[in-house]
């Protein structure tokens, strides 16, 4: 007979279970944050040749390692790369002074950082710096709060929806059809209420509202995937990964590049990170530089279907012996009585 635990033995291993929990996810949580600065921002420079070098081998010995500048031809080309999400700035020289082109929509804290650089080059330099953003954030969202709040309850609903899911819904294909519909359902109402309602996010309704049940999809199909393999554990995997890993390292209200590395890059291949990407990507740039964060979300929401076919599979394969043995026991039974 198994011995339960005395009840103060039991408050012992809990508190320090969860205490082991608090000391791994304070660095988590913390640790990026509280070295967040430049790490090869990609910019790009145009103008005269013998100003171009000038330029680059200042800001490259002013920050070292911060910033991956890029050699472009003209105006034109740098404001390409800067749309094209290949660059967070461009700066275009020419006689008469320097012209920055950011784009606050990809990262509101680069395009700030960017901001002040400028203020303090024109003081060192002399020369007037003019600023221009070729991608703001909406007018109802101009410091991007916004979105990054907003984000949250999109992974939150999707986890509750796995849950609930793998509780109350038996069967392979009601699961499906489940978190189907409650991807194609939150697609709808994200985009009406973050965009239509309040206004923080911008570009087409249509591209929004996919990106959108995209991301709850691969996080919800994630999460019950793993449950239907692994039961509860699966859940709190699930949980651990794309809530608390996810969250710590997506840079949801910056950009990745302002991480310590690799989490920066690492955030980038689970749901959260590749989710703001795209989000970003579809509602300000026409979908420019979400090509990458597109498969990456795809590709968790096809794994997570795989598991929950495989969950399934497992669970009918363990109710056919379970079957055979009533079925055997049946027949004894049956022909004891006829005896």
């Amino acid at each position: 007979m198994r011995r339960t635990p005395p009840p103060a033995a039991l408050a012992v291993v809990l508190a320090v279970a969860v205490t082991t929990l608090q000391f791994l996810l304070l660095p988590l949580f913390a640790g990026p944050a509280a070295h967040m600065e430049p790490r090869d921002l990609p910019v790009v420079v145009a103008g005269p040749a013998p100003a171009v070098a000038a330029f680059t081998a200042k800001i490259e010995s002013a920050s070292p390692g911060a910033f991956e500048v890029t050699t472009v031809a003209d105006a034109a080309a740098a404001d390409a790369a800067v749309l094209d999400r290949e660059a967070y700035a461009a700066f275009i020289l020419s006689p008469t002074g320097v012209t920055l082109h950011t784009a606050t929509a990809a990262a509101p804290p680069v395009a700030n950082l960017f901001s002040a650089a400028a203020t303090q080059l024109g003081a060192a330099t002399g020369m007037p710096v003019t600023v221009a953003d070729l991608a703001p954030l909406s007018a109802d969202d101009a410091h991007g709060g916004g979105f990054a709040a907003g984000f949250f309850p999109l992974v939150i609903t999707a986890l509750l929806a796995a849950i609930a899911l793998y509780f109350a819904v038996p069967g392979f294909a009601a699961r499906v059809v489940g978190l189907f519909t409650f991807a194609g359902l939150a697609g709808v109402s994200g985009a009406s209420v973050l965009q239509s309602w309040l206004g923080v996010v911008g570009g087409d309704w249509l591209p929004v509202a996919g990106v959108i049940a995209l991301i709850t999809l691969a996080v919800s199909a994630t999460v019950h995937g793993l449950a239907s393999v692994a039961g509860p554990r699966g859940i709190a995997l699930g949980v651990a990964l794309i809530l608390l890993v996810g969250n710590a390292l997506g840079a949801v209200g910056a950009a990745p590049e302002l991480l310590p590395q690799p989490w920066g890059e690492v955030g980038q291949w689970l749901p959260i990170g590749a989710g703001a990407t795209l989000l970003r990507s579809a509602a300000w740039f026409g979908g420019a530089g979400g090509g990458a964060a597109a498969w990456v979300l795809a590709s968790w929401a096809l794994l997570g279907l795989a598991l929950v076919g495989v969950g399934w599979l497992g669970r009918k394969e363990q109710a056919a012996p379970d079957d055979d043995q009533a079925h055997e026991a049946a027949r004894r039974l049956g022909a004891t009585v006829a005896a």
